[in-house]
């Protein structure tokens, strides 16, 4: 149970009587559903409501959705408030924002309980004048009407009557005061927004109309009652808070933890950690005479050149970690040629693939779509080098295309390809990007970013230990981890 579904508990407790228990000692609330209606007819005799408004409508067994203890009373909003109306748009009305002026109360301005006005908006003095009946009052209740926050509902609470309203939000102005706390609450309940959200008209934005307001029902208990509700409620929310804030740093912890898993399980295995070290392997040593071999034949095949043959010199003051004896500190070029793709245009990259956009295309970022050719074919580990994320690694196989913004890794069939990607990974190259509007990799510094090289046999290992603990990482994902 989240938070959110946390408070609505609290609240359906609250309203079905659940929550506090019920004193006998207690006025019962049609006593003061009576005090109401004769506080409405007086306002009718004064001239300041009209004799329909005293018109309440019957409540059926049908209407009532559950039961509610016997010192209680079913009621329509509409038996409770001396008005509810809605304002208007300062556009109909050809009125224009100031800087000061009628404090303009939107939808966006009503939250769950309380009033943003971290942005204030102001309209010029006349909208209070076309617009005198929504001139807000201190203790109205506001609530949103239109849109997706219908029934979000806030207290007016600020000593001024210069204050006005949109079209999106609804006043319901009480007769009794003394109710408004408890209503606040009862109005941010699951109860009536799921009644809200079943009367309204489905628009380009939905809205609910002022009368179907006036005719939601709502449970009223004891007015002493009501004091211990809300007392108990304020008494729970601010450790549902607590909850919520401690259930979002767990959430947020579960959704990095596979990430943070993968990026530990790298780290130790680039340190020579993850798995123990074999003496009978043969060391990383040899494996790097071999590779050198194979590059000075290359080089005399003509398919590398003299350049690609020198190694820079590595001291001691670059080493980041110690690493096993077996292995050996190189640079990247030393052990792997590293080769940049070619432009393909946009129009030429189709996002789906089909029987003639076949091939995957890797770009900077990944795989950007399908085009009809291929310029490589096996499996080599890709490096992004533009874009956001230059230096994330990906492993491409079979046939692919690869653009000018992803360096193709080829380890002269000399060392694990997966090792190779995993290590690549782990280095986090992205820490070797320009600091500019459009990230970027040259291939000239990634060949001379230092890399740990295990023995052959060692790689193997590590590779499958690696992928052996995704699974599990993966696994814990699909139960819920995330």
């Amino acid at each position: 149970m989240n938070a959110q579904q946390l408070k609505n508990a609290i609240l359906q407790e609250a309203i079905t009587g659940r929550l506090v228990p019920q004193d006998p000692n207690d006025e019962p609330a049609s006593v003061l559903l009576d005090k109401i209606r004769k506080e409405k007819a007086k306002l009718v005799k004064e001239g300041k409501l009209k004799k329909k408004d005293l018109e309440e409508k019957p409540i059926s067994k049908e209407d009532i959705p559950f039961e509610i203890p016997e010192s209680w009373e079913w009621v329509r909003i509409k038996n409770l408030v001396s008005l509810i109306t809605k304002g208007s748009s300062p556009s109909w009305q050809g009125i224009k924002y100031v800087d000061e002026g009628v404090l303009f109360i939107t939808s966006e301005n009503v939250r769950e309980g309380f009033l943003d006005l971290s942005s204030p908006k102001f309209l010029e003095e006349s909208f209070n004048e076309l617009q005198r009946r929504s001139i807000l009052k201190k203790g109205d209740l506001l609530t949103n009407i239109v849109g997706a926050s219908i029934g979000r509902t806030a207290e007016f609470d600020l000593d001024t009557d210069n204050c006005n309203i949109n079209q999106a939000v609804a006043i319901i102005r009480l007769i009794d005061y003394s109710i408004k706390t408890l209503l606040l609450k009862i109005f941010n309940s699951s109860f009536i927004i799921n009644q809200m959200i079943g009367k309204t008209v489905e628009t380009a934005r939905p809205n609910i109309s002022l009368s179907s307001i006036e005719n939601l029902l709502i449970p009223l208990p004891p007015l002493a009652e009501q004091h211990r509700i809300v007392a108990k409620i304020e008494e729970l929310m601010p450790k549902v808070e607590e909850y919520g804030k401690a259930q979002e740093a767990l959430d947020k912890l579960n959704a990095e933890l596979p990430e943070r898993l993968k990026k530990s399980i790298l780290q130790e295995a680039i340190t020579g950690k993850l798995i123990p070290q074999d003496p009978n392997d043969e060391p990383a040593s040899v494996l790097l005479d071999k590779i050198r071999k194979e590059k000075a034949k290359l080089v005399k095949e003509g398919k590398l050149k003299k350049k690609d043959l020198i190694e820079t010199p590595i001291s001691k003051d670059e080493i980041p970690f110690e690493i096993p004896e077996s292995w050996e500190w190189v640079r990247i070029k030393s052990i792997m040629s590293l080769q940049a793709g070619k432009n393909v245009t946009s129009s030429d990259i189709k996002n789906e693939q089909n029987s003639l956009f076949m091939y995957p295309c890797y770009g900077g970022n990944g795989l950007r779509g399908y085009v009809k050719k291929y310029n490589n074919n096996g499996c080599y580990p890709l490096i992004g080098r533009q874009g956001a994320l230059c230096g994330n690694v990906n492993m491409a196989q079979g046939k692919f295309w690869a653009t000018e913004h992803a360096v193709v890794t080829d380890g002269y069939n000399m060392t694990d390809v997966k090792w190779q990607f995993y290590f690549l990974t782990a280095l986090n190259l992205n820490r070797f990007a320009t600091a500019t509007a459009q990230p970027g990799l040259a291939v000239s510094t990634i060949v001379e970013a230092l890399f740990p090289l295990p023995p052959l046999a060692e790689q193997h290992r590590i590779v499958a230990r690696i992928e052996e603990l995704l699974t599990k990482i993966d696994k814990l994902k699909t139960k819920g981890i995330e």
